[in-house]
């Protein structure tokens, strides 16, 4: 253990340390832009909720506001049917009247 280790030694030690100190170097820079990118990601998807999110709202607001319009218009339709009815209704009753002198 006390020996010392000679100079071509040290140089080859150097050598490798400089090596795998570029290898982790350039795996750490990878990390890191992998890092970055699932930052971004993670980004993009939360405002891809939000926008999600946003439209399901409005298709629900979207909706009610057709039901609303289709209603309007089951309910003229009914309107008009009896009142048709009731003009019929009223002909007819008329008519028998008629017919009995009154």
């Amino acid at each position: 253990m006390d020996t010392p280790i000679t100079r071509a030694e040290h140089e080859e030690f150097r050598r490798r340390m400089e090596e795998e100190n570029s290898r982790q170097d350039k795996r750490i820079e990878l990390l890191e832009e992998n890092t970055k990118q699932i930052a971004a990601l993670t980004t993009s998807v939360e405002k891809l909720a939000l926008s999600v999110e946003s439209m399901v709202k409005e298709q629900e607001q979207q909706g009610s506001r057709l039901e609303t319009l289709e209603s309007r218009d089951g309910e003229m339709w009914r309107k008009v049917t009896g009142y048709v009815l009731t003009a019929v209704t009223g002909i007819v009753v008329g008519y028998i009247f008629t017919q009995l002198g009154m």
